[in-house]
């Protein structure tokens, strides 16, 4: 069984939403993320999506684009994102983990290679914002011989779209709460609630709600709506604010147990 599948079946059997974490890997180094990935598991973290850092990003606002010119400034390879899947997994942080990737990337690897890598590595989930379902067949077909889960976006403005997007999805819908590109926000879509409750009739897989979520309050109010609430940039912003911290050695502690504290207030 995917551990995807699994972790969203032993939460509906406690009443539990999952808590998604979403971070830039590399930012600001290798070593750090895996650091930052055990604080979000001791957190209560119960998957995390790994951003692989993109110049050309089509649906990340500003705080995680600056994460991804950090990482990028190190030369940060989709196969270094990759391998901190296993070297988090070696390091006790024992949750699924969903890659978040742009085509080009993959493309530029090869289909057959990338499949070979993140198999290996232990990714149990896939998500790529900028391949349509109309495009997605060959990526599809591997990820479903993999055994590994395509995770589709859905907007408010897929209107039509949305039966066919949760038809084929795979591990859960990830559905975005809010038009626009990723960041923190106080309002969501105004038929936000009616927009959930469309995707949860089509779709056969768990519906998690993202985009925009930074606060514990917006995490519960999404709670009896959704199987999993997903949070990024108000994450990769807490990482932005504490660098000085875990740059220094004497204080690195001290920059984690931020990012720990504000992701364990989130799950609440």
């Amino acid at each position: 069984m995917n551990r995807i599948d699994q972790v969203f079946g032993e939460l509906r059997a406690s009443g539990s939403t999952a808590l998604i974490p979403f971070i830039t890997m590399g930012d600001p180094d290798i070593r750090t993320s895996v650091d930052i990935i055990k604080t979000l598991v001791q957190a209560g973290a119960d998957m995390i999506e790994l951003g692989v850092p993109y110049s050309d990003p089509l649906a990340d606002g500003p705080v995680i684009q600056r994460a991804s010119e950090r990482a990028l400034r190190h030369q940060i390879s989709i196969v270094d994102c990759i391998q901190v899947a296993e070297d988090a997994r070696n390091a006790g942080a024992d949750v699924p983990f969903i890659l978040f990737t742009y085509y080009n990337p993959v493309l530029q690897l090869g289909l057959d290679r990338f499949f070979e890598l993140i198999t290996s590595k232990g990714i149990s989930g896939l998500i790529i914002p900028d391949l349509p379902i109309e495009e997605d067949e060959e990526m599809r077909g591997l990820a479903e011989q993999a055994g590994i889960h395509l995770i589709p976006l859905v907007a408010p403005t897929s209107h039509d779209r949305v039966k066919r997007i949760a038809a084929k999805a795979r591990g859960f819908v990830y559905c975005v709460s809010s038009l626009g590109v990723t960041g923190v926000r106080s309002d969501f879509h105004a038929g936000i609630e009616e927009f959930l409750q469309s995707v949860r009739e089509a779709a056969s897989v768990p519906i998690a709600v993202g985009f925009g979520i930074s606060s514990r309050e917006q995490v519960q109010r999404f709670e009896g709506q959704a199987d999993g609430v997903i949070v990024g940039s108000a994450i990769v912003r807490k990482i932005e604010e504490v660098l000085p911290l875990l740059a220094d050695p004497g204080r690195r502690e001290e920059g984690l147990q931020h990012i720990h504290d504000y992701v364990s207030a989130l799950k609440g």
